[in-house]
């Protein structure tokens, strides 16, 4: 998978969100985007899967324009190639766990109760399958998000803020999983995020501004 963003710009109205933004993302890399809030991170992670749109560039992912893409040719792009993990959890309340997770199988046609299980295993859920979200930690419910994100294999995952709204156990435990499922299965990650024991671990860390995307210099 490569995911390459040339000369990107997004405003709403008269007012910029960012401009100038160009970046590639390499197979299995894991590139870690911080900035100032209000600055569009949450934005530019939408513009990658193809959720939102632009006014100037062009975003390419695993050689498909994104921008010639009608909604329908995105959302089966996105089925097979992404997967999302969102702050807010994003889990279903009326689906117990394993349910949530085998999501994505469900939508692919490809029903693995195996796959569903060795993912809740792999992120520290095993023997919870059917709870409801109500009965979860804030930090279980980022678990069940990051299986179903990766359960179906993607070859990028997006994540916005994903230890944001944890305290800095839970963070460090669901960072852990995030990092150890992307390695083991050479997932590319893109992460949106203000923590730097998150920032420490990527291979390279990028600063977001409304003028451009640049590499923060080293301290």
């Amino acid at each position: 998978m490569n995911l390459h963003i040339q000369n990107l710009g997004k405003q709403y109205g008269n007012t910029p969100v960012f401009s100038n933004v160009t970046l590639s993302v390499e197979p299995g890399e894991f590139v870690a985007i911080v900035g100032e809030s209000g600055v569009g991170k949450s934005t530019l992670l939408n513009c990658m899967a193809g959720l939102d749109s632009w006014d100037r560039g062009s975003v390419h992912l695993d050689g498909h324009d994104l921008g010639s893409l009608n909604d329908d040719a995105r959302a089966l792009l996105r089925r097979h190639k992404l997967g999302f993990v969102f702050q807010a959890f994003h889990v279903l309340g009326h689906l117990d766990v394993a349910q949530n997770v085998a999501l994505p199988l469900l939508l692919l046609g490809q029903p693995n109760d195996a796959r569903v299980q060795e993912m809740l295993n792999a992120v520290g859920l095993e023997g919870m399958g059917t709870r409801l979200p109500q009965q979860l930690s804030g930090g279980q419910l980022q678990r069940v998000a990051i299986a179903r994100a990766l359960v179906h294999r993607p070859t990028l995952l997006l994540a916005d803020e994903p230890t944001g709204n944890l305290d800095p156990t839970t963070a460090a435990k669901v960072m852990e999983a995030l990092i150890g499922q992307t390695r083991s299965h050479g997932t590319s990650l893109v992460l949106v995020t203000h923590s730097e024991a998150a920032t420490a671990r990527a291979d390279r860390v990028l600063h977001l501004q409304v003028d451009g995307i640049r590499t923060p210099p080293a301290e």
